[in-house]
């Protein structure tokens, strides 16, 4: 069994877009749209990406609730 890394996702509820119509929006809160769009373009290189992508796999599997509630169980 994988064990998600605790930390990346506690991270990933945490991250905000840095840049862009969406900036200061929480990641998994992006309209799904943009995440497909980023997907079919290219996720940017590094930890961004990293988390785009798996906001992506999240939305596909219809799993933002638990970075939500991470988000709110483990403040910052």
């Amino acid at each position: 069994m994988i064990q998600p890394n605790q930390e990346f996702l506690i991270k990933l509820a945490h991250t905000k877009m840095p840049y862009g119509k969406y900036k200061g929006k929480y990641l998994i809160d992006l309209p799904e749209y943009y995440i497909v769009w980023y997907h079919n373009k290219g996720f940017p290189k590094g930890k961004l990406g990293d988390m785009l992508n798996q906001v992506y796999e999240l939305k596909l599997n219809g799993l933002e609730e638990l970075i939500r509630n991470i988000r709110v169980r483990y403040p910052r």
